[in-house]
């Protein structure tokens, strides 16, 4: 099991540390080149927009699982910071089951549909004359939500473990 879960933490420290920060590059660069265009040479792209808005998608979704593995999302820790870390487990615990189980499944669901269907449609973005093809972006935007959905499993799993046994479970 700590293998599996070495795996996941290595798959999502990859996404994040070295995948993302290439599409964050692409992203600047692409926003940079339409604005030049636009504004500048006075000749706007119709591809512009649509890759910015493709390529800031994947990327947040591609980093969810590394923001999760390191703990940075969202918490009010007014409250969070005053537990113990047994204390901290627990409550972690308790917002997986309410919160991010339900949210993660929903978006599972969601991407998962939005994705066949792209795919079994050939369904192309109406957003501009250039009418690409959809099923790339939301088949990255679905890996990155699997990813999210097993790192949080993982530290669902650690979290009960430190809530029982008091020590980490790696």
């Amino acid at each position: 099991m700590k293998k599996i879960f070495k795996t996941i933490d290595a798959i999502n420290e990859w996404m994040g540390t070295r995948l993302v920060k290439w599409l964050a590059v692409i992203l600047v660069l692409v926003v940079t080149g339409e604005v030049f265009m636009r504004f500048v040479l006075d000749r706007p792209t119709t591809q512009g927009p649509m890759i910015a808005i493709w390529t800031g998608c994947v990327m947040y979704a591609l980093s969810w699982g590394y923001i999760h593995r390191h703990k940075g999302h969202v918490r009010v820790d007014i409250v969070y910071g005053r537990f113990s870390p047994k204390g901290k487990a627990i409550f972690d615990v308790i917002c997986f089951i309410i919160f991010l189980f339900p949210f993660i499944s929903l978006m599972s669901y969601a991407s998962l549909k939005w994705t066949w269907y792209a795919w079994s449609t050939w369904e192309r973005t109406q957003e501009t004359y250039w009418y690409p093809i959809t099923g790339p972006a939301r088949t990255l935007v679905f890996i990155g939500i699997a990813l999210f959905t097993l790192q949080a499993i993982v530290q669902f799993i650690r979290d009960i473990y430190f809530a029982v046994r008091n020590k980490a479970y790696d």
